[in-house]
């Protein structure tokens, strides 16, 4: 972590279904180390909010005081240089312990605090975006981002499986797998139709897909162009995979069709232990003794939802 960083303090907020609570809180261990069992998290990780489709909006700290009058005299010496800019004030939900402050406060608390800065207010297309919460009789000012639902665009594509992991899934399960890219290779050795490798690939992970079967493959290389995205998907068996890789993201075969037997699954994870140093599995089968034979220590684990569809989620190293 530099140091700019360390310096830095960032506030989270989180929205997510109540089916999807493990799935959220082992991508935030992922990025964080550590897990919050509120709908907020404080770190000094900075990440950008789109990656996660549970984080709604980030705020860089600048100031925390315990009072909005002390955070109006504060704002007085903020530098902006002549770009417009707006404040909004996060607390529009319960955060944490903290109530929600009604509509109208929030209102007020951002004109008042809007009113202290030395810059050009646009309320409709503001340069800079300034937030302001309240947690726990504190309040915090700093610069504000807006979680993009970047997952969302990616459910229409030219192919799909009905068993496919949804975006939202393959998104949280591509963060769990890489957290911090930087000088991070991933391999995704079943990736069938590309799910977890458009998310990835959309992240800026370095990451490649492969798949047996030749049409699986071209589905997945037509899905990865149509976004307008770039990423090697090869044809083949894991066994023949030589490289080597940071982490492997292993969904295992489960449909109809592909349905694999223990045998199979058995040989996917011995040859995941080969070629990667840490393996993310997806299965919808208790598997932790094939985990263990093959030579891996489960770091963390959850269960996340699809209907009645129960999977699990295993960080194995």
């Amino acid at each position: 972590m530099s140091n700019e960083q360390n310096k830095s303090k960032f506030i989270y907020t989180y929205v997510h279904h109540v089916d999807e609570y493990d799935l959220c809180r082992m991508e935030m261990r992922s990025f964080f180390s550590l897990d919050s069992q509120s709908n907020y998290i404080i770190s000094n990780i900075k990440i950008d909010p789109s990656r996660s489709p549970f984080i709604q909006e980030r705020l860089e700290v600048l100031y925390e005081e315990n009072s909005v009058e002390n955070i109006k005299t504060l704002v007085k010496d903020l530098n902006i240089n002549e770009v417009t800019f707006k404040v909004v004030c996060l607390n529009s939900m319960d955060i944490g312990e903290t109530k929600k402050v009604p509509h109208s406060e929030r209102r007020l608390i951002e004109r008042e605090i809007g009113l202290c800065i030395d810059g050009e207010p646009d309320l409709n297309h503001p340069e800079i975006v300034f937030g302001l919460i309240l947690i726990d009789g504190i309040w915090y000012f700093g610069k504000y981002m807006k979680s993009e639902s970047i997952w969302l665009k990616h459910l229409h594509k030219p192919n799909s499986y009905s068993t496919a992991l949804s975006t939202r899934v393959a998104r949280a399960v591509a963060n769990i797998a890489v957290p911090h890219p930087q000088n991070i290779r991933a391999i995704d050795p079943c990736c069938g139709i590309g799910t977890v490798v458009i998310e990835a690939l959309s992240m800026g992970i370095n990451i490649e897909g492969r798949d047996l079967y030749y049409n699986v493959c071209k589905g997945a290389r037509e899905n990865i162009t149509y976004f307008g995205l770039t990423g090697k998907i090869t044809v083949g068996p894991i066994a023949e995979v030589t490289e080597h890789y940071d982490v492997a993201i292993i969904d295992l075969p489960y449909n109809l069709f592909t349905h694999s037997s223990p045998e199979d699954q058995f040989d996917i994870i011995k040859h995941a232990r080969r070629i990667a140093d840490k393996v993310i599995v997806v299965t919808i089968e208790t598997i932790d003794d094939m985990i263990e034979d093959a030579g891996f220590i489960i770091k963390d684990r959850c269960v996340t939802k699809k209907q009645s569809f129960l999977r699990q989620i295993l960080l194995c190293e």
